[in-house]
């Protein structure tokens, strides 16, 4: 069952060059033009199935929030269509809470405006403050809130029923770790319930732990859909672009079908990457096993310095470690045209059972956006088995031991 349906939507404004044109156009009911029109978003189209979660991201300008707003329902298109399926909760950062009105009597009026009966509010009030633990600040002008307080009030009250479809824009961002965890957790539960799920964020990491799939935007157009990591990953290539020179290029991954994305100058490439174990070259690696990363490559033109890193993605894409030579406090030589290099990283494997995917980044400073030479997402794959371990949960392995302390009692018998 289709959620949201969207067809070449598009979302025009009008530009006037003096205050007095706009009074021109009006008076001559639109037969002399004086304005310039701009796009914010042209011929987008996408559907999202009930229980479904896609993030949408791109850069600031790109028209991700006029996105939301127009399913939303808050501002019309100028040309295209869209369909929504059901009641519709939006959170924005700017909230829409009036600031001289509590935070009780806004919660009434954001009710009132989803289609909440008083009494429905009235008797969801308890549970709203008990979500959004402000206290006694609940009976406060909301000007007094800071824009954490302002969050959790606002998430709360959007989110005291499930609703069909739950629009969030950036407001996990202002959140503290622990409400953040909070909201997650319930968005999780209601997307079970089958409530599908629109969230603009900068956070990969929150993307990779919500959404199934990713609408990437530039500019007002929607240049790429997908699963949420190829759509990261593709955008991660066009961040690098803003402040490197370079080409966008689809390139096989080593020793896998498919492709991955690779983006950078190339003033120095990845040639080859190896992963070795006791036995040598493998893919398959027992919990706690010590790893090792060889990166071989080759500089095109001459180099004083550069950074070479790795991450490694679990199956959902989520980053589980990260490091490079910068971090580790490990100089690079100084390569001339045409030099080769070859860098060992080792690490012992202290991660769960599960198949996971290394990327490897050449660059300049301690981050590729400040020089990007070649960043190669998920370019080879591998997978890590059970050991002699003690059996564990969670995502990371962490050696441990226990003991009683103190003298030991015999439980009386009665």
């Amino acid at each position: 069952m289709t959620a949201i349906c969207v067809e070449q939507l598009g979302k025009r404004y009008k530009h006037y060059a003096r205050a007095r044109d706009r009074l021109v156009e009006w008076a001559t009911a639109g037969r002399v033009r004086r304005h310039e029109d701009s796009w914010v978003l042209r011929g987008v189209s996408f559907e999202l199935a009930r229980g479904e979660a896609v993030a949408v991201v791109g850069s600031n300008g790109a028209g991700k929030s006029t996105l939301l707003r127009l399913v939303a329902g808050a501002t019309q298109p100028s040309e295209g269509r869209i369909q929504v399926s059901g009641r519709v909760a939006s959170l924005e950062l700017g909230l829409g809470f009036h600031p001289d009105f509590t935070g009780r009597q806004n919660v009434f009026t954001s009710g009132e405006l989803q289609g909440l009966r008083r009494d429905e509010i009235e008797r969801l009030m308890p549970e709203i403050e008990r979500f959004a633990e402000i206290g006694a600040a609940i009976d406060e002008p909301v000007r007094t809130y800071s824009s954490g307080m302002q969050l959790r009030l606002a998430f709360a009250a959007a989110t005291a029923v499930r609703p069909d479809v739950l629009i969030v824009d950036e407001v996990l961002a202002v959140g503290d770790a622990y409400f953040q965890g909070k909201c997650i957790a319930r968005i999780r539960r209601y997307r079970e319930a089958g409530s599908t799920l629109l969230f603009v964020s900068h956070d990969p990491t929150a993307i990779r732990r919500l959404c199934d799939r990713a609408l990437l935007l530039d500019r007002g157009l929607l240049i790429r859909q997908g699963d949420a990591g190829s759509v990261l990953d593709y955008y991660n290539a066009l961040i690098a672009r803003m402040t490197s020179d370079y080409e966008i290029r689809q390139g096989a991954a080593l020793g896998d079908e498919g492709g991955t994305t690779r983006s950078g100058s190339q003033a120095i490439v990845t040639t080859r990457v190896e992963l070795l174990g006791a036995a040598g070259p493998q893919r398959v690696f027992a919990v706690g096993s010590q790893f090792c990363v060889r990166i071989h490559g080759q500089a095109h033109v001459a180099v004083d310095a550069f950074t070479a890193g790795i991450a490694i993605r679990d199956r959902l894409g989520v980053e589980a470690f990260g490091t490079n030579t910068h971090h580790l406090g490990v100089a690079s030589p100084s390569l001339a045209a045409g030099a080769t290099f070859c860098l060992e990283i080792e690490m012992p494997l202290n991660l769960a059972v599960g198949n996971y995917a290394l990327t490897v980044a050449l660059h300049a400073g301690a981050v590729h956006v400040e020089g990007n030479y070649d960043w190669w997402d998920e370019v080879v794959s591998f997978q890590i088995m059970p050991g002699g371990e003690p059996v564990f949960v969670g995502s990371a392995y962490l050696p441990s031991t226990a003991r009683f302390t103190g003298a030991a009692t015999e439980r009386q018998r009665t």
